[in-house]
């Protein structure tokens, strides 16, 4: 395998390629050869399209025939071009739906039951009307070869459409109802990821990570050397697609920047010697799974495979990226004294004449090289860590504000520190100002964080970062509905 190899943050064509070549190619033969390349889908094609589903819906000639049409519609919907599969979906979505007119009969005649009998016989006939026809097409896919990733594959597709529209979200929430229970989490099997493992495994874990990207093969072994570890989560019905990979760094004590831990210059420690595991990556690679969680089950899975594997190893943290930071500072800059506490504006005023007028921050923030200035990173490093404490623990509508704070606080995990200028990568510095955090997984406490945040949004964090969201108290609509736990210091800037 080259180690000169460059790739790009995204899948490679052949990667898709591959994969959709090989779909076509199984369901070839039990389609009976049909729809080898599939047509423009005009008026004439939408009809006879209508009709295929609904023979393959009402099972004529059995099941076993109802599986070729199955093979046959899902080939025709792979060489269809972005526009034709719009067009497919909404007639999936739109003519396949629950039968109104059935459906208030069905109603009709609940109402009329007299007896016990008969209501439930009325109960079993409105729970068969409501579930729509195309489900039955749906989970008939997920019969054929490689049928569940046509369907989480499918599911992406019609999550890029405006789901405002009630047929399409309907149609959503028939394909995310059966994915859910497909990807039940008893059901996913998690495997170690090293150096030696098959070399597709190795291209889909460079074309799926989404966190930070792998820049080359020599980027990629050095995530997969002996003070690193690398776990996959898989479905049986996908043993070759991995679901999600986490990525871990063995370390002494707590790490505050990304581009120290990843760097390949570094020499690799030994295992044994790391007290601390963070970590650092955490992609989801199939779209069509959003909002099926997995979460609290593969982070509980990797710490006790840790755990057993080295027992001197005892915290478990994350080094966490904040991609929502710089969006909300930017939004709340139109009135900076709601935002910063007085003291922030005039420390701010007084240590550079550039910020005497906080909305001057945003063009200065804008510009290159701001973070390579002492005097500037000195004035911002305060008021910006003690902002990022009270993003990260604020609410709306009752969910934490940043996607990845949600995900790991509904975990278990409390905020433990944040990191001053964790990650000066141009990704970085665009979604957080190169703010990084810690969040700590302690085993003894995981299950009692996620009943309170799932309870009532009570985030669990350090006393270091209670410090940080002292100011905000005596503003009782504003404080964040936190609990301390821990001692640890509330900030660590990283030397650039």
């Amino acid at each position: 395998m080259s180690q000169q190899l460059t790739v790009t943050n995204g899948a490679p064509p052949s990667l898709f390629d591959r994969a959709m070549l090989n779909l076509r190619s199984a369901w070839r033969d039990i389609a009976g050869g049909k729809h080898e390349n599939a047509p423009s889908l005009d008026d004439s094609a939408v009809g006879k399209l209508r009709e295929q589903i609904a023979e393959c819906i009402e099972a004529r000639g059995g099941e076993v025939s109802a599986r070729s049409r199955a093979a046959s519609i899902g080939q025709i919907y792979l060489g269809l071009k972005p526009e034709d599969r719009v067009r497919f979906l909404h007639v999936l979505a739109e003519d396949f739906d629950v039968d109104e007119e059935i459906l208030d009969k069905t109603i009709a005649e609940y109402r009329k039951a007299v007896d016990v009998t008969g209501k439930l016989a009325a109960e079993v006939a409105l729970r068969d009307v409501l579930v729509a026809p195309r489900v039955k097409l749906l989970t008939q896919f997920n019969a054929l070869p490689q049928g569940v990733k046509f369907l989480v594959d499918m599911r992406a597709d019609l999550l890029k459409l405006d789901l405002k529209n009630p047929h399409l979200a309907g149609l959503d929430r028939d394909m995310k109802d059966l994915l859910a229970a497909w990807f039940d989490v008893g059901f996913l099997d998690m495997k170690v990821i090293s150096w030696e493992s098959p070399a597709a495994l190795l291209e889909k874990l460079i074309a799926y990570e989404s966190v930070h990207e792998i820049r080359s093969w020599a980027d990629l072994r050095n995530r997969l050397d002996r003070d690193r570890r690398c776990y996959g989560f898989f479905h049986p019905r996908m043993p070759d697609e991995p679901l999600i990979f986490v990525e871990v760094a063995l370390v002494k004590g707590l790490s505050g920047s990304v581009q120290t831990l990843l760097d390949e210059a570094a020499p690799a420690h030994d295992p044994k010697q790391a007290d601390t595991a963070i970590f650092y990556s955490i992609s989801n690679t199939q779209d069509g799974l959003r909002g099926i969680s997995f979460g609290s089950f593969l982070i509980k899975r990797v710490v006790d495979d840790l755990a057993a594997d080295l027992p001197q190893v005892k915290t478990f943290s994350t080094l966490s990226p904040i991609p929502g930071f710089r969006r909300w500072l930017e939004a709340g800059l139109a009135d900076p004294s709601a935002l910063f506490p007085a003291d922030d504006l005039a420390a701010l005023a007084a240590a550079d004449p550039r910020l005497a007028d906080p909305a001057g921050l945003k063009p200065l923030l804008e510009g290159d090289g701001w973070q390579s200035e002492p005097s500037l990173t000195d004035a911002l490093e305060k008021p910006l860590t003690r902002l990022c404490a009270r993003y990260l623990t604020e609410r709306r509508s009752g969910r934490a504000l940043d996607p990845v704070a949600r995900f790991h606080l509904g975990n278990g995990a409390r905020v433990e520190r944040i990191n001053w200028l964790g990650d000066v990568s141009k990704k970085g510095l665009r979604e957080s100002l190169g703010l990084m955090v810690n969040y700590l997984y302690r085993r003894e406490d995981i299950e009692d964080n996620h009943e309170a945040f799932a309870r009532d949004g009570t985030v669990a964090v350090s006393s270091g970062v209670a410090d940080l969201l002292a100011a905000w108290k005596a503003a009782k609509e504003n404080a964040p509905k936190v609990r301390v736990r821990g001692s640890r210091n509330p900030l660590r800037r990283i030397a650039s």
